[in-house]
């Protein structure tokens, strides 16, 4: 395939998809802008229900009244309330004798005395009432008067605090104005200590430079009765004859030592020459014993063999 034919095969499928992705966004903005509007249409119906029933409530409270029916005193909820007692006072004419409305030992002022203990109870309530609030300003008066009792002693014990923190300062300056007194009485003595040791150093210094010990002298080692005795935190040393001799006796060892070097490589030479013997007649000997293993074995298989042939032939 051609590379040019492939590049335009390639380039053509990248345009047909992007036609076909242009394509999908199209339709899914479509649906989009439809689902929205179906959303508003939706939205403005059930507006429109919701108005329609507001107003229907409404007419049905404003033109269709209970009361404007032909048939509400039938109904009507407030009927007895709205009717005349059965006896209005004792006087009423209506309370006949035939009429059973009036009898003997009837309370007849129940209303007054029910009258009488409601407004009792409304002013029991109301003194109740009375004396919850003075109980309740008494209890407030109580709690103003220990807020600004704690108050004042929130005030005096900081007032305490404060003068105890200022206290501590000035103790505490104090105690740095003493400490840096000290300080520089001990850097005072320090320095005097410090110019003296530096002062006895120095003539220690010179004495010993001057003395026996740092000159080398080496009358200084000799013992007090005879020179063998050596003085050992004296000694500085040996002279060139001691060293002479030290280093002559050195060497004799070293020639020792080498002439017992040569005796023991002369040894190991000899025992290594043996072994090599030993090893080498040891390996002979091998030799001829794998020789006269194959003989005996070669004369095995020939007799091995003629057995065979002797069995096959019987």
């Amino acid at each position: 395939i051609d590379k040019d034919a492939l590049d335009a095969q390639v380039k053509e499928r990248k345009i047909q998809e992007a036609a076909e992705k242009a394509q999908h966004e199209r339709f899914a903005h479509d649906m989009k802008k439809n689902d929205k509007l179906m959303c508003l249409l939706e939205e403005r119906q059930k507006n429109e229900i919701k108005d329609m029933n507001r107003a229907l409530i409404e007419f049905h409270q404003n033109f269709q009244k209970p009361e404007t029916r032909r048939e509400f005193d039938l109904n009507d909820p407030q009927a007895l309330k709205k009717d005349r007692p059965a006896r209005v006072s004792d006087d009423d004419p209506r309370c006949s004798i035939s009429g059973l409305q009036k009898f003997v030992g009837e309370d007849l002022n129940y209303d007054k005395r029910m009258k009488f203990q409601k407004e009792q109870l409304r002013e029991w309530s109301l003194q109740q009432q009375k004396d919850w609030k003075n109980a309740l300003a008494d209890q407030k008066l109580a709690d103003d008067l220990y807020d600004k009792y704690r108050i004042e002693l929130d005030r005096k014990i900081m007032e305490e605090q404060r003068k105890e923190e200022e206290s501590r300062r000035n103790v505490c300056t104090a105690t740095k104005n003493f400490n840096r007194i000290q300080v520089a009485e001990l850097d005072h003595k320090n320095e005097l200590e410090k110019a003296q040791k530096i002062k006895d150093d120095m003539d220690e210094i010179t004495c010993l430079l001057r003395g026996d010990f740092l000159s080398e002298n080496p009358d200084q080692a000799i013992g007090p009765w005879s020179k063998h005795p050596v003085l050992v935190d004296r000694w500085k040393g040996m002279n060139q004859e001691q060293l002479m001799a030290i280093r002559q006796f050195q060497k004799e060892q070293a020639q020792e030592k080498l002439r017992v070097r040569e005796q023991e490589r002369r040894r190991d030479a000899e025992w290594d020459r043996q072994r090599l013997q030993d090893a080498r007649a040891q390996l002979l000997w091998e030799r001829h014993q794998q020789r006269q293993n194959r003989l005996r074995r070669q004369d095995l298989d020939d007799v091995n063999a003629e057995l065979s042939q002797e069995q096959k032939a019987k």
